[in-house]
């Protein structure tokens, strides 16, 4: 839980940045105001402004946070498990967790309004996407070496629907309060590529 009083100025932009990516994940880029985190936060709008001079840039910083967090919980992926398949099912855990706490992946949700958004956040949630698939790629590439996966090649284009079926799913599930609609969906898409043995 993001404190409503802060202690000091010095972790206030951090503190700014959370409370601000739970209401994107939440409700969406275009329904945040900064009246709502200032008001959460205990600051005035003034001083939130200090710290982020516009919209534009807090999300752009929001994105890039998202982004670096996320590709550390990839590299602590890559660290604690040894094959591709239950790198995969680490993987769809950290979209679980999302879910679970009543959010929405940040980037997914500002991918629904990336027409409304400015340039360098476009360019920004591009960027999350591609650090994704780039790491799905290796980790599809190296199960089909490690003999835990089974996919009809390119490894990129298997990559591509991972992605795109994991955030899918999240939205599906996001209406229900479902959890297990997304646990279910993932499950069977991950099943679906660990290789056979007979």
């Amino acid at each position: 839980m993001v404190p409503r009083t802060l202690r000091t100025d010095i972790d206030r932009p951090t503190v700014i940045l959370d409370v601000a990516a739970r209401l994107v994940q939440r409700r969406g880029f275009n329904a945040l105001s900064y009246a709502d985190i200032a008001a959460e936060v205990g600051i005035t709008k003034a001083s939130l402004h200090y710290h982020f001079a516009g919209k534009a840039d807090l999300g752009q910083a929001l994105i890039v946070r998202y982004t670096q967090r996320f590709g550390a919980a990839l590299q602590q992926i890559d660290d604690q498990y040894p094959d591709a398949y239950s790198r995969l099912q680490a993987y769809a855990r950290i979209y679980e967790l999302v879910l679970r706490e009543g959010r929405f992946c940040l980037c997914g949700m500002l991918a629904a309004e990336y027409e409304t958004l400015s340039q360098p956040m476009r360019d920004a949630v591009v960027a999350f996407f591609n650090l994704n698939h780039a790491w799905l790629t290796g980790v599809l590439e190296g199960g089909r070496i490690d003999g835990t996966l089974e996919y009809p090649p390119p490894g990129a284009d298997v990559a591509q629907m991972v992605m795109s079926g994991l955030e899918g799913a999240l939205l599906v599930a996001r209406p229900f309060g479902d959890v297990g609609r997304f646990v279910a969906s993932t499950h069977g898409l991950i099943e679906g590529l660990r290789k056979r043995t007979t």
